[in-house]
């Protein structure tokens, strides 16, 4: 007999097998020597109550075994050689770009990716000039190299995107992969940015074994079209600076949030984009033992549960404002993709065991507030987000020095007369925000922090800081598709995929949209 059930228990007994048996076996009214296995299938932290309870989805076996699992066994069809097969072309080697491939190469279909940055290990180098020095290279950075902005932005793979595609799928492929097997299981999965760089280097492997291609440091200068099809590519080697044609049919864009470039490309070739509405506003970042105190009703976090993490909404004048990205134990990383602009992202390793606790604040950026940049045409969105990254550049003091400001001191109207230590590793600068954000977008702020601030008491502290600019929530620009066909309604062959499109909002979801893309590109 095989039962699912669900165990609710402390901390420390969710931690003990013999704690789970023994309630098993009551809520089940049978002997524990009946009980031959138990299984966790899903598992949560409920902190709603003064005592901290872990909610487990198990399934117990009853007088029988489970049946055995073997771990040499591969769901997926990744061994089939397609080097001769007929071509798929790839822009961007992000999770919709990576998962977009080994769908490709399922279908018996060849993947050729196009990756304007390096491969995971030597972007390390750009990554570490960028901390060090403040010199961002405009093709290898927090965004743009192998594995996507996901790699270095530590593996959340929570979503609400279950309409979109099999989420469990997704989950397999990175297990197999090298994930722990524990993101099938966690509410909130994650994997880390300390363990991401393997799991993506063994994602490539599994492409370029099988036959496909993949070209690192190439960048798209432009798409040749015959009439509204498309005929060709323009490639640079960013290497030896030559520019080469690639004959092709079918492309999927999957190039990331932060591709300007291909916006401009498309906007001077008449391929219609759109602006959208995004958000905009700051990275705060708190000591985690002021969130865990919030979150767990405690004075000291118990060795048996994870930093606390949180999730945060408000309206202001009928404006969004929430929390985005939020990182237990984890770092303020610069995420700037050109010079003389301030972008700033957040990331835990696995472990999430840094001091502090950061999460983005933002407020939704409306159609209303980038009127002024109409003459830009569908570039108007991201003029204005263009805009605030400089303004936060100069008041930076250069070397991606950002901008700084502690919690009461910004709601307050007051320059801190000194800044909290904090995880960004180039530095702050003490300045007033105002002066950085727009009008909208900092009397929204203001107004939520002190809402966030009634929802959790402690959170409302001068020994919070807000650094500016966290502005990459999502992209500025949507390129639009037909719903049924996934294809660009005027260019045969094209195919808008992933966060730089406007169809996707993280690993999993780019992910699911890259499989989708593929499907379509390959009938």
């Amino acid at each position: 007999m095989i039962k699912q059930l669900e165990l609710v228990l402390l901390p420390e007994e969710a931690a003990d097998q013999s704690k789970q048996l023994q309630q098993a076996s009551q809520l089940l009214n049978v002997t524990q020597d009946r009980i031959k296995d138990i299984r966790l299938l899903k598992r949560s932290i409920d902190a709603r109550g003064r005592t901290v309870k872990i909610r487990m989805m198990v399934e117990v076996f009853v007088d029988e075994l489970p049946e055995s699992k073997s771990s040499n066994t591969s769901k997926f069809q990744f061994t089939k050689d397609v080097s001769k097969s007929k071509e798929v072309f790839i822009i961007g080697f992000g999770p919709a770009g990576m998962f977009a491939a080994l769908k490709l190469i399922e279908a018996g279909i060849k993947p050729v990716v196009i990756e304007r940055g390096k491969d995971v290990q030597r972007r390390r180098r750009d990554l570490a000039m960028i901390n060090r020095e403040g010199i961002v290279n405009g093709d290898s950075n927090y965004c743009f190299g192998e594995g996507g902005a996901g790699t270095y932005s530590d593996g959340k793979l929570y979503t609400r995107s279950n309409k979109r595609g099999d989420i469990n799928r997704i989950l397999d492929i990175l297990i197999e992969h090298g994930a722990d097997p524990d993101i099938r299981i966690d509410a909130h999965p994650h994997i880390g940015t300390n363990k991401l760089p393997q799991l993506v280097e063994a994602i490539r492997k599994t492409i370029v074994d099988a036959g496909g291609e993949i070209l690192f440091e190439t960048r798209l200068e432009d798409i040749i079209l015959n009439a509204n099809k498309i005929k060709a590519l323009l490639l640079k080697n960013l290497n030896s600076n030559e520019i080469f044609e690639r004959s092709c049919e079918k492309v999927i864009l999957a190039t990331g949030h932060s591709a300007r470039d291909i916006y401009e490309l498309l906007e001077k070739r008449k391929i219609r984009i759109d602006a959208k509405p995004f958000a905009l506003g700051v990275r705060i970042e708190h000591p985690q033992e002021v969130i865990d105190k919030v979150q767990y009703h405690c004075d000291v976090r118990s060795s048996f549960l994870p930093p606390a993490s949180y999730s945060l909404t408000h309206q202001h004048d009928k404006r969004g404002v929430y929390s985005f990205c939020m990182c237990p134990g984890g770092i303020i990383a610069p995420a700037a993709t050109a010079p003389g602009e301030i972008v700033v992202n957040g990331w835990s390793p696995s472990k999430r065991n840094n001091p502090f606790a950061n999460s983005g604040i933002v407020v939704s950026i409306e159609p209303k507030d980038y009127e002024r940049f109409a003459a830009s045409g569908n570039l108007a969105a991201l003029r204005y987000q263009q805009e605030v990254e400089q303004r936060a550049f100069k008041y930076g003091e250069g070397n991606l020095k950002a901008p700084g400001q502690r919690l009461i001191d910004f709601v307050n109207g007051k320059v801190s007369s000194s800044l909290p230590v904090n995880s960004y590793h180039p530095g702050t600068t003490s300045v007033d925000l105002t002066d950085v954000l727009p009008s909208v977008v900092s009397t929204a702020l203001k107004e939520a922090l002190k809402a966030f601030g009634k929802k959790m008491k402690p959170y409302y502290t001068n020994e919070a800081i807000l650094v500016a600019t966290e502005s990459r929530t999502s992209s500025p620009v949507r390129i639009p598709r037909d719903p049924e066909t996934l294809q660009h309604p005027e260019i045969v062959g094209l195919y808008p995929c992933g966060e730089g499109a406007g169809y996707a909002g993280g690993i999993v979801s780019a992910a699911m949209d890259g499989e989708n893309c593929a499907v379509a590109a390959g009938n």
